[in-house]
């Protein structure tokens, strides 16, 4: 019962979302691209700065968050790109492995799953969580995508800077400082609650596509390292650090470790496709190959996160 209510309150809305893209896919021409920049430029932005505007936290928590999600991400980016190195990747691939296998689905995926998860405080834990992953997936990420797309250093660098979000989370915790942060039920909040919140089937939408037209047979073969890596390795490292940090709060804690162990999130998918969209890795397009390590990642975690929130429930890790 418990996987079929986790199924039914988390994982199913997910999957009908991206099934309409997918059907979309199929059954149209239509081109992704457009829906990229609408997300990474528009709607991503506005989702963070309202949900980092308007969560209550204390700075201690905050701190803790940020250190923990830092910690986890430069961690699994180091496992990733020297198990890469070490299975003689090159890139685009090395780089679409890294990215595949280090950011998890804490958005779409993991923040309806933590509240059903931990009802008393999950939710708003998960939503620090994405805050703090957002700005390292649109620096951090944004850089590893551009050198899967040959633009490395500087011009990477310069490509980071011109991403509003990087921009938007010091906008939102200056305004918190401030206290100067419009009322949450007035209009200006309002209206980019509205745009923040539509990001997320946005993005689901845009993976449906993908997945429409990838080549299940080629890349299939190829997802096998950025999986385990993801579903194995990933949470894993982030129990190590979860015990490392010392949260004060246990609840922030397992929200840390589930929100870690999600599948592989989707804006990678959407940073390949803006950076490296015409590149291949063996006959498959890097998208392809990262939207299938998304596929294989989000079926492989319906049993693997039912059995790590039983762990956590019950104290067995944290």
């Amino acid at each position: 019962m418990a996987l079929l209510d986790i199924f039914a309150g988390a994982v199913l809305p997910i999957i009908t979302v991206a099934a309409f893209g997918f059907a979309l896919g199929r059954a149209s021409d239509i081109d992704a691209d457009p829906l990229n920049t609408v997300v990474v430029y528009v709607l991503a932005p506005a989702l963070v700065l309202h949900s980092l505007a308007t969560a209550a936290f204390s700075g201690a928590t905050i701190a803790r968050m940020t250190i923990a999600v830092t910690a986890y991400v430069l961690g699994m980016l180091v496992v990733a790109e020297g198990v890469g190195r070490l299975l003689g990747e090159s890139e685009p691939r090395l780089s679409a492995l890294v990215l595949a296998a280090t950011f998890p689905n804490s958005g779409n995926y993991g923040i309806p799953l933590s509240d059903f998860a931990f009802p008393a405080g999950g939710r708003p834990a998960a939503v620090l969580y994405l805050a703090v992953q957002s700005v390292l997936i649109y620096t951090i990420g944004v850089y590893v995508a551009s050198r899967a797309g040959g633009g490395g250093g500087i011009r990477g660098i310069r490509r980071v800077l011109t991403i509003p979000l990087v921009w938007a989370v010091p906008v939102a915790l200056g305004a918190r400082s401030l206290g100067v942060v419009p009322p949450a039920d007035g209009t200006a909040m309002g209206t980019l609650q509205l745009v923040g919140d539509s990001s997320i089937p946005v993005m689901l939408l845009i993976l449906g596509i993908q997945l429409a037209r990838t080549d299940y047979g080629a890349a299939l073969s190829q997802a096998a390292a950025p999986s385990i890596l993801k579903m194995v390795v990933a949470p894993a490292v982030a129990v190590a650090i979860a015990v490392a940090v010392g949260f004060q709060d246990a609840t922030v804690a397992r929200v840390f470790v589930l929100e870690s162990a999600m599948p592989a999130a989707v804006t990678p998918l959407i940073l390949v496709g803006a950076f490296a969209d015409d590149l291949e890795i063996g006959g498959v397009s890097v998208p392809e190959y990262v939207s299938t390590v998304i596929l294989v990642t989000t079926l492989a975690s319906i049993p693997i996160l039912t059995g790590l929130i039983a762990l956590l429930e019950g104290g067995a890790l944290i």
